[in-house]
């Protein structure tokens, strides 16, 4: 695996149209390790929940990253999402956060825009990762969370999402998602589903990012 600074640009390798690795490509001072891999089938969710299954999701590294490739919702007209655990078995932790999008269409129409469909203010339920994506053949998202120091139980637990996608409407859309868990308890699990629907397909893979 290579080793890069955070924040440096990574080259992505697929094998059999699955993600396979991430790798930094310049730089000397962190590494990404491989943590763990999930592969969704009909799943109704996929969970990376520290101390269970090999996962490690604590102060083992100071920034964790998960990317995931070609996630395939089972139901049109789906959100993608995400929430996190602060203890306990519920996915529920408190968040605030911002999002925002753009666009480009097939037809060529182009669009900029608040995503005030997928910000929360001290909300428990799910963050909405994308708006409306479509579960045709060729329909799926790509992207990756990053999750800064979840372990503290000093400060808010700050996450950052970047996803791209196949919008119902035959579009490509990426929407950028930021905030923070705004809790004292350390957050020691990440949950993705679709807001309806089983996730059909998709690669996740969880990363752990080394001090520098």
């Amino acid at each position: 695996m290579g080793r890069g600074p955070v924040g440096e640009p990574a080259i992505i390798r697929y094998v059999n149209n699955s993600l396979a690795s991430v790798t930094d490509v310049s730089g000397t001072d962190g590494a990404m390790i491989l943590i763990k891999t999930l592969t969704a089938s009909s799943s109704a969710n996929l969970s990376f929940v520290d101390g269970t299954s090999d996962v490690v999701l604590d102060n083992t590294y100071p920034i964790y990253k998960i990317v995931w490739a070609n996630a395939h919702p089972a139901t049109d007209n789906v959100t993608f999402q995400v929430n996190f655990r602060d203890g306990g078995s519920s996915y529920d932790a408190t968040k605030t956060s911002t999002a925002f999008y753009a666009h480009q269409g097939e037809s060529d129409d182009t669009g900029f825009g608040y995503g005030s469909s997928q910000d929360l203010a001290q909300a428990t339920g799910v963050q909405p990762l994308l708006g409306s994506l479509g579960n045709g053949n060729d329909e799926s998202t790509s992207g990756e969370l990053w999750l800064f120091a979840p372990s503290s139980t000093t400060y808010v637990k700050h996450y950052m999402v970047k996803t791209q996608y196949y919008h119902q409407g035959n579009y490509s859309q990426i929407y950028y998602v930021a905030g923070y868990c705004n809790v004292t308890a350390a957050i020691d699990g990440v949950q993705f589903s679709m807001s309806s629907g089983n996730i059909d397909a998709g690669t996740f893979k969880l990363y752990g990012i080394k001090d520098s």
